[in-house]
């Protein structure tokens, strides 16, 4: 007898841990669709509160909207850790700190002011939509990019690292050229200058008088142009070296979703997909 209850309640979390975590069933993609037309309400009601006018005449009408979303979103939030057998995985993972963040702040704004409005955090979750809609070239896209910028890590930081040192080195030159009689009033101001020519943003607050150092800033502007397109061919040249099979099956044991397209088995676990 206990066995056939066992077997039952597991065959109940399957089912609603497919409808829940995965995009491949009819009720699946309905139940996650429903989900999305409710971030782009939720979000929409947050941005109009946000507005005076809009607040003054329909506020507690949009605050009643808000909260009758959120108590979803808990509902929601609580049966996903129910159907997976390892909660604690799914709760820290990037998907649980986000759903997690999309229902805190109604919850805040009970004891502090003005909280409700880190609601539109809650538009992260529409990164589902990938998997939802099945949309293959975008997730594998996305997947791709990922796993490229991971490879590209340890490059990317040695760069960010050489152009730290550049901007410091030239905003200490134009701390010496110019003086504070230009605006360099410190070398920690002439460093923000220095990152702001080489970026090529330009705000123009500072700007170089002397031509020592109006030739300073020309260099600086030119290597800019140069130095952006270095993370991008680091992170191109990883990402041709990746090939990725994607699809939307999620392990109910340990939340891993990153399997083959034929697989019958998870590649972290081993629990039957």
């Amino acid at each position: 007898m206990k066995n056939s209850q066992k077997f039952a309640d597991d065959s109940w979390r399957c089912k609603l841990h497919t409808i829940i975590f995965e995009a491949d069933t009819k009720t699946g993609k309905f139940f996650d669709i429903s989900l999305f037309i409710l971030i782009i309400i939720s979000v929409f009601i947050v941005m109009l509160d946000s507005v005076p006018s809009i607040r003054i005449k329909i506020g507690p009408f949009l605050t009643a909207i808000e909260w009758a979303v959120t108590i979803l979103f808990t509902i929601e939030y609580i049966l996903r850790i129910i159907t997976v057998k390892k909660p604690i995985k799914y709760v820290l993972s990037f998907f649980g700190i986000i759903d997690l963040l999309a229902i805190l702040p109604t919850y805040i704004s009970l004891f502090l002011i003005g909280y409700k409005y880190l609601l539109v955090i809650r538009v992260l979750r529409l990164l589902r939509i990938f998997r939802v809609l099945k949309l293959v070239h975008f997730l594998g896209a996305s997947k791709y990019l990922i796993i490229s910028l991971r490879g590209s890590l340890y490059k990317i930081a040695v760069f960010l690292a050489a152009v730290l040192i550049m901007v410091i080195i030239f905003g200490s030159l134009m701390y010496i050229i110019e003086g504070s009689e230009s605006g360099f009033t410190s070398i920690p101001r002439s460093i923000y200058w220095a990152i702001v020519t080489l970026t090529t943003v330009g705000y123009g607050d500072i700007a170089p008088v002397t031509v020592l150092g109006q030739t300073l800033a020309s260099i600086i502007m030119i290597m800019g142009y140069s130095i952006i397109a270095v993370p991008t061919g680091i992170v191109t040249a990883e990402m041709t070296k990746k090939k990725l099979e994607v699809n939307t099956h999620v392990c109910q044991n340990c939340n891993e979703n990153k399997h083959d397209d034929n697989a019958e088995f998870c590649k972290g676990c081993g629990h039957e997909l």
